[in-house]
């Protein structure tokens, strides 16, 4: 699930979320805020038709009857494992990846308890940079996880990352990377324009933004791994007016920093926006895809 950002560490949202870490300028920082508003419509959003043949899969994992090893990369407030780990049967481990001590902090202090069939889930932390991940790192990995990751990556990180998957001959679940589509209803004349300064915004430097989706299964595949995409569209609605406003304020604010001229149509296009939203009149799709990655296991299985 793509503003503010250093070229390390990209951030996918609004650059209201993007804030220093005290005394480490150098990582982002994803403000917990945001985090905690769109994890229900990303929980509504992520793809459960992908959750059987992953399930499938983890149960002829070699080593069945120990705890299931699951690092989930970029792992922020831990909303990934809010959602997976209760639909997962058997004893879980975490091992929760992030840049930031912080966000580390919170998802060690909300990670669930106890997977579908009430077996305990226990969770460690790893700081560390995903871009730099190898397959040494996912060393006793059953599963690697991922939230609104690929569409921050470079062509070569998203390489180094499949790679890192691939080694390990394990399953990944990587969800809800934007697609560049959205969906505003009503319409309007600038939505379209918006929308492709934004997507060049996504693309800017060497970052692939929408076209991550389509780079990692090409990657995935050249590698011989089995790959699945499936379509995770946030669908908001006056339900969620408060993620609307925010979501509305990131997406005019990184299209204004790609294309100042928009500026003086822009400001009145993100009030009159925010008024609809505000009324319960606004209703915006926000296009995702979740992809699962099934490699060959380690010994060729």
């Amino acid at each position: 699930m793509s503003t503010h950002t250093t070229k390390a560490e990209p951030v996918t949202e609004p650059a209201l979320n993007a804030i220093p870490a005290p005394g480490d300028p150098e990582v982002p920082r994803y403000a917990p805020q945001w985090l905690r508003l769109r994890e229900p419509a990303d929980a509504a959003a992520r793809a459960a038709d992908l959750l059987d043949p992953l399930r499938i899969r983890l149960a002829n994992r070699l080593g069945r009857g120990t705890d299931l090893v699951v690092h989930d990369l970029g792992c922020g407030t831990g909303s990934m494992g809010r959602w997976l780990a209760p639909l997962l049967d058997g004893a879980q481990h975490w091992v929760l990846h992030d840049r930031d001590p912080y966000l580390l902090h919170f998802a060690t202090v909300g990670a669930p308890r106890a997977g579908a069939d009430g077996s305990r889930v226990t969770v460690a932390t790893q700081r560390g940079d995903i871009g730099r991940l190898t397959a040494d790192a996912l060393t006793g990995a059953d599963l690697v996880t991922a939230s609104a990751l690929l569409d921050v990556l470079t062509g070569e990180q998203i390489e180094t990352f499949a790679t890192a998957v691939v080694g390990a001959g394990c399953p990944a679940l990587l969800t809800l990377s934007v697609i560049g589509r959205v969906e505003l209803t009503p319409s309007h004349p600038l939505d379209a324009e918006i929308s492709a300064a934004f997507d060049a915004h996504q693309r800017r430097g060497e970052l692939l933004g929408p076209d991550a989706v389509t780079t990692a299964c090409e990657a995935f595949g050249r590698l011989g791994a089995t790959v699945r995409v499936h379509p995770s569209p946030w669908r908001l609605g006056p339900a969620q007016a408060e993620l609307t406003a925010e979501w509305l304020r990131g997406w005019v604010g990184a299209a204004l920093e790609q294309r100042p001229e928009l500026a003086e149509r822009a400001q009145p296009y993100l009030k009159d926006r925010l008024a609809a939203c505000a009324a319960g009149e606004l209703r915006v799709v926000v296009g995702h895809s979740d992809v699962l990655v099934l490699p060959r296991s380690v010994g060729g299985v």
